[in-house]
């Protein structure tokens, strides 16, 4: 993951992104861009501030994992050779062992 560039976007969401920059433009500001500027535009969101939305993705997915994995010692034993403590247990409770 070190070598390869920190996000990714497919040609379909780069696509629809522009889309959307251009119509954010369009309705928001009354202004018209074209698909160049809305490019330029687009690419610089992802090189500035992708960044900082995906690490705190990751940290919102790192702190999840650990929240669910808080529990899993407890949520996961098995007492080990339980046998004789059963065993104990059940003599315990009738009085010991029978002759």
């Amino acid at each position: 993951m070190r070598d390869k560039p920190p996000i990714e976007i497919s040609p379909d969401a780069r696509t629809r992104g522009i889309a959307s920059i251009r119509r954010y433009f369009t309705e928001e500001l009354e202004l018209e861009i074209g698909d160049l500027k809305a490019a330029l535009l687009f690419d610089y969101f992802v090189a500035e501030h992708g960044p900082t939305i995906y690490n705190q993705a990751i940290a919102d997915a790192r702190a999840f994992f650990e929240e669910r994995s808080a529990d899993l010692a407890a949520v996961c034993y098995q007492a080990e050779f339980p046998f004789w403590e059963r065993v104990q247990r059940s003599r315990g409770k009738s009085g010991g062992m029978k002759s």
